[in-house]
């Protein structure tokens, strides 16, 4: 074997990276489309009013902005002029005004991200008169995630789509699901324009295999390319994220995922009281809002606290592996480098993070 032969995966999987190289694809920031290039020192010193108003938008979408944001304006001063308006009233007044004029996440402080999840964490507080936790934990030093699904072993029982569901306060109304599981048939490849992905029926299926698809958390994310305003990008653990409160619905990214990975919310997110997971992260699994993008995060706010996404945990035939890429002890590392993997349309460039493997 050739010493310089190409392994069949080409991430960058060691700790140290090439000078130039800004994640673990093992590409430069001009070679790669999931880089996004630092912003300059003015860019980073903008307040939120200054970034609101400086994304390019169409002269409709700028009116309806600047509406909106008079409209908060007015309430505010109104609301905090009044005699008979509580104290909460005043602050929650106050926590709308900030909130609508707050800066795109990633070019937040660390004191400005923990600033705009305490103004979310207090207002849910004063809406429902109960706590929730909602973290703003940055991506760890040397950790890139990756994912491995064992065909042999997935039996089609749905329990990772249901506990996905649940974990990351997903609309119940319109029956949102970032977790796709694929009934194929024996013999036919795979065929996803001929699977079932809705099946309701004793599993598995006599002459069927599963396959299940997700985000795949793409090192070069065509759907971090399309955003106009910026509102998704890639972290540096290989997250693909999404700002929900800077998404202006347009739905581009949702076009140019190859993996039907992304979903968007037609109408308000409806989850019952009882049931949301107040074990939340920003990037994650907070409750989103109406005309926004959302989608798989490898459950964030379980991730960067070292536990496995919410559907490892419950498949109960241990086809889901999650680790860090970069640690060559983890088993995500072993599956890669002792089974035959392969990823979807590969051929695409997209690098995703994702790997299939059959026993």
């Amino acid at each position: 074997m050739g010493s310089n032969k190409k392994k069949w995966f080409s991430l960058n999987l060691s700790n140290n990276k090439p000078n130039g190289t800004s994640c673990g694809c093992g590409k430069s920031s001009d070679g790669c489309g999931s880089h996004n290039p630092t912003p300059n020192k003015d860019e980073r010193t903008k307040d939120g009013f200054e970034q609101v108003f400086d994304v390019k938008m169409s002269r409709r979408t700028a009116f309806k902005q600047l509406a909106a944001s008079l409209a908060i304006g007015a309430g505010a001063v109104s609301t905090s002029c009044s005699i008979i308006a509580g104290d909460e009233s005043k602050e929650k007044a106050q926590i709308d005004w900030e909130e609508q004029f707050k800066g795109n996440y990633k070019l937040m402080s660390d004191d400005e991200k923990k600033a705009t999840v305490d103004r979310l964490v207090r207002s849910y507080q004063l809406r429902t008169g109960k706590t929730l936790n909602m973290s703003s934990k940055n991506a760890e030093k040397d950790v890139l995630f990756g994912y491995a699904f064992n065909i042999s072993k997935c039996q089609g029982y749905m329990d990772c789509v249901s506990a996905c569901v649940e974990e990351n306060n997903q609309d119940r109304k319109s029956q949102m699901q970032y977790i796709r599981i694929h009934e194929m048939k024996d013999g036919k490849g795979f065929n996803f324009n001929e699977a079932d992905d809705n099946y309701y029926h004793e599993v598995p299926a006599e002459g069927h295999f599963y396959m299940g698809t997700q985000c795949f958390h793409c090192d070069n994310p065509p759907c971090v390319e399309v955003c106009p305003v910026q509102a998704t990008w890639r972290e540096d653990d290989g997250l693909v994220v999404v700002d929900y409160d800077w998404c202006v619905g347009c739905r581009y990214c949702m076009a140019a995922c190859p993996y039907d990975g992304r979903r968007f919310n037609w109408s308000k997110p409806e989850v019952p009281e009882e049931e949301i997971n107040k074990n939340q992260h920003y990037l994650g699994n907070r409750m989103r809002k109406k005309g926004v993008m959302e989608k798989c995060t490898f459950c964030v706010q379980r991730s960067r606290v070292g536990k496995n996404p919410a559907c490892v945990e419950a498949c109960p035939t241990g086809a889901r592996i999650f680790g860090n890429l970069l640690d060559p002890n983890s088993t995500i590392r072993w599956v890669l480098e002792n089974k035959k993997v392969f990823r979807l349309k590969e051929d695409l460039g997209t690098e995703p993070k994702f790997w299939y493997f059959m026993d």
